[in-house]
């Protein structure tokens, strides 16, 4: 039975949906531990800066690592650091949803974010590798709803989960899906599929030292950007912090430049579709990902909704990527990458160029979740086509950690992009005369915080202009093989699979 599904036509579904088990857990339980938080602080008897390190903790690990794990992926086999990274991830959780005090869990939830690094930085590259060309813009966009969906349902469940079981359920749900996924995993991911793609006598050597430069100049990066609002653009902690992050990125540069086997090729970034999309696509996030922090503050402190008319007011946004998200990758297969990352970056600054001119104090919230709703159109249609065009022009020898890299421009992106949306508003606040923090946003400070919102919007629509020049100018398929060559390299898989299975 398991020969005949391996070589049907329909296996590389199989593939797509074994993937999509793993990727579904992870952003579910990213949500539903974002609802159990306030529980889990009345729970410890501490406070929300804190408790709140429990998704600190957890979202750093997975930063740092998501590049080591997507190239020790590349280098021993994405199957065992698929597989590898489930088990991790499940036992945590079961730690986590132990723990007897606050600290263990915090540790529990990093260890739970190792886990996750070696999932998430195989998971794309293992799809890429079954999908051939013609099709990956497909796949792309079919992961990208798998991502949207568990986004919508994440809070849910784990408001649910809360309620019914109190806030160790969403900690210990995670263990049966986990389970299923190892077992599904174990069947379904055989012979070349996600096997390493060195196929030599000698297997490349693990770069230990690039790996550790990278993860110690994100982790001082990244701390010191998110804590900029807290202590001050220049207290003594986040000098040092850049500091540090700058001098470990150029020591990793440095090395990369000079090792035989290096963890990233550097090189790779001569291409203009890697160097150009990847600066794209950290421009795309960088410019929208704020605005998913930000108007909750405003559709429940300005506007006064309940949370929980909040939380079902953002899902409408969240179900065009669910949609969208497909349509865009098949299509950019068929007419090439550029007229949808352009019109994604295009109808993204038309949302918030509208909302920079037309936001108010009482606006309608037909208008917000229209906007929204829009510029997560633009989204979909931008990232499934700009990530199939940045692997179309790597080797499948370094599938694992560019589609590592592409995943770490997102959460780098997303990091600074709350960080200066944050300053931005507060500065604006304080020059207005209110108290200049984003806890004291309610209807009487209201015109300070849409001031502030404006000028958001505005540097965000400025910055994905940007981004639409630079897909400009890196042209279209200009580094893709010819369809033939694409679909030879689909059979050589398929043979060397065959092989592999015998």
């Amino acid at each position: 039975m398991l020969r005949n599904l391996t070589h049907s036509p329909n296996y590389r579904w199989w593939v797509f949906g074994t993937i999509a088990i793993g990727t579904f857990m992870s952003v579910v339980d990213h949500g539903s531990v974002l609802v159990a938080l306030p529980e889990i602080e009345s729970h410890f008897g501490t406070d929300l800066p804190t408790v709140q390190w429990i998704i600190i903790g957890y979202a750093l690990a997975i930063s740092v690592l998501l590049l080591p794990m997507g190239r020790l992926g590349d280098i021993v086999g994405r199957k065992q650091v698929y597989i590898g990274g489930s088990v991790i991830f499940v036992l945590a959780a079961a730690l986590a949803g132990a723990s007897p005090n606050l600290y263990l869990l915090i540790g529990a939830k990093v260890i739970q974010g190792v886990g996750s690094a070696m999932v998430q930085g195989n998971a794309m590259a293992t799809i890429i590798t079954v999908f051939s060309g013609e099709d990956r813009g497909k796949a792309l966009g079919s992961h990208l709803s798998v991502v949207g969906t568990g986004a919508i349902a994440g809070p849910a469940l784990g408001g649910l989960l809360v309620s019914a079981m109190g806030w160790r359920a969403v900690f210990f749900v995670n263990v049966p899906i986990g389970l299923i996924t190892i077992v599904v995993s174990s069947i379904i991911l055989t012979g070349g599929v996600a096997s390493r793609e060195a196929r030599t006598e000698s297997r490349p050597s693990f770069d230990w030292a690039g790996a550790f430069l990278s993860a110690c100049a994100l982790l001082a990066l990244l701390l010191a950007v998110g804590n900029i609002n807290r202590l001050g653009w220049d207290s003594p902690e986040i000098i040092t912090g850049a500091f540090c992050g700058g001098l470990f990125l150029a020591l990793f540069i440095w090395w990369e430049l000079r090792c035989p086997a290096p963890m990233l090729d550097l090189r790779l970034f001569r291409r203009k579709l890697v160097a150009l999309g990847v600066a794209a696509g950290w421009i795309a996030f960088l410019g929208t990902s704020a605005a998913r922090f930000l108007m909750p503050f405003y559709l429940q402190r300005v506007l006064e909704n309940s949370p929980r008319d909040v939380g079902l007011l953002m899902i409408p946004p969240a179900l065009m990527m669910v949609i969208i998200g497909p349509v865009s990758g098949q299509l950019s297969d068929r007419f090439g990458w550029r007229p949808f990352t352009f019109s994604g970056l295009a109808l993204s600054a038309l949302a918030w160029f509208i909302l920079a001119t037309q936001l108010s104090q009482d606006s309608s919230i037909t208008l917000v979740i229209t906007m929204l709703m829009l510029q997560g159109s633009g989204t979909a249609l931008f990232n499934s086509p700009n990530n199939s065009s940045i692997m179309s022009a790597v080797e499948r020898s370094s599938y694992g950690v560019m589609s590592s890299l592409t995943q770490l421009v997102r959460n780098s992106a997303n990091v600074i992009s709350v960080a200066v949306a944050t300053a931005v508003i507060v500065f604006t606040m304080g020059s207005m005369g209110v108290e200049p923090a984003l806890d004291a946003v309610s209807p009487a400070v209201a015109g300070a915080f849409v001031a502030g919102l404006h000028r958001v919007f505005w540097l965000m629509g400025g910055l994905l202009v940007a981004g639409m020049v630079i897909v400009l100018l890196r042209g279209e398929r200009s580094e893709s093989r010819p369809l033939a060559t694409r679909r030879a390299s689909a059979t050589n898989l398929a043979e060397e699979t065959t092989t592999a299975r015998r």
